[in-house]
């Protein structure tokens, strides 16, 4: 079968020995980033840095949806569940993220009204069911999910359920990476391209990565075999100096999306200047509600809000710019671990600091984390 090539070992062995041969012995490295969370996971669950080259390194980017959620939409997200007759709804994974004061979980056990569904339709579903009840869904994710709070929109509005609203944190990656490739903190040479966020928005969406700035980038699935030929691609184009991107996983991804979806998205937000952990407001990086519908955005509803506040001493943010890796933040490991999480990028199943804790092949067992930077450049 098709998957089962992909994870093949002797094929990611031929892969490795292709990607020794055609990287550089001399010179600079070359650093590719990858801006999706399960290929954050699938690199390092598979041990994929430790077995390039010295002159390739793979850095991880503001894949994870929840992790670049800034701090004040969660403080907003409580102060609705505190508020009377209103349950409010979310994916698991931003259950424990902390917000300036507690996280959601933390405030669902002091008596606030959180509740935890699997998608939109599930919190349709209880708002229909409970009409005195108003109905507040937590809308976090990137291209991939986002067609799906539209959806739940569409529906509502078809059966006039008036009692469900969504409080709007989507958000799109070209923004994001044009603010990378510009960062002057951070040197990339190419980009290992989000899969599931490029089903819905099409390869085409990441033209301008190579068009306006020479960056090159591939479309890869999440099989070890997929994410190395994408780094080999970009290992033997990066001579060229031309920026090219490149469709690797066209199993899966056309250049031009999903229509269906994006007329779906199209249809309920519009672009909007949006705040992102680590980088501040990024010009038209979110997704709102368009005016027409405003009666389902809970942004609008009035909440008593603290000052935002970071976590101190969480580098977070430094993480998702991929200006360090994650046993460099003075917590990693120590304070902040997957039982106890501090940050962010350790709390939710797709951030960088859970996947470099996860699969522990970071771990010296003389020498336990202390947040300096890996002697050698160990990583995993």
């Amino acid at each position: 079968m098709v998957h089962d090539l992909f994870r093949d070992p002797q094929a990611v062995e031929t892969l490795i020995q292709k990607i020794v041969n055609a990287a550089p012995t001399e010179g600079p490295t070359h650093t590719f980033m990858e801006v999706c969370g399960t290929h954050t996971h699938s690199i390092a669950a598979a041990g994929l840095r430790k077995l390039l080259p010295n002159s390739v390194r793979l850095i991880s980017g503001p894949g994870c949806p929840v992790c670049v959620t800034p701090v004040d939409y969660l403080d907003r997200a409580i102060a609705l569940a505190h508020q009377s007759q209103t349950l409010v709804m979310t994916f698991g994974d931003l259950m424990r993220v902390p917000s300036s004061t507690v996280s959601l979980e933390q405030a669902r056990a002091e008596g606030a009204n959180v509740e935890i569904v699997y998608s939109p339709r599930d919190a349709l579903a209880k708002a229909r069911s409970n009409t005195n009840l108003r109905v507040v869904f937590l809308a976090v994710g990137f291209e991939t999910t986002a067609p799906t709070s539209a959806a739940a929109l569409a529906e509502a509005e078809a059966e006039n359920i008036s009692n469900f609203m969504i409080l709007p944190g989507n958000k799109i990656m070209p923004p994001p990476m044009r603010a990378l490739v510009e960062d002057p903190e951070l040197k990339v040479n190419g980009f290992i391209l989000p899969g599931h966020v490029s089903v819905i928005a099409g390869s085409d969406t990441f033209q301008f990565l190579a068009d306006e700035y020479g960056v090159s980038g591939v479309v890869v699935g999440f099989t070890p075999a997929d994410v190395l030929q994408g780094v080999l691609h970009l290992v033997e184009g990066s001579s060229s100096g031309v920026g090219k991107i490149t469709n690797l996983y066209q199993r899966v991804v056309t250049p031009g999306g999903n229509p269906a979806a994006q007329a779906i998205l199209d249809r309920f937000f519009e672009p909007a200047d949006c705040s992102w952990r680590g980088f501040g407001v990024i010009p038209r990086s979110g997704l709102a509600l368009r005016s027409e519908w405003q009666h389902c955005d809970a942004t609008l509803l009035p909440a008593d809000l603290p000052e935002p506040v970071e976590p101190t001493g969480c580098r977070c943010g430094d993480v998702l710019r991929g200006v360090i890796d994650p046993p460099e933040c003075p917590l990693f490991g120590a304070a902040c671990t997957p039982d106890s999480p501090v940050g962010a990028c350790m709390v939710s199943s797709e951030g960088t600091c859970a996947a470099w804790h996860r699969h522990g092949l970071w771990r010296d067992k003389n020498n336990p984390p202390t947040g300096a930077s890996l002697p050698g450049g160990s990583r995993p």
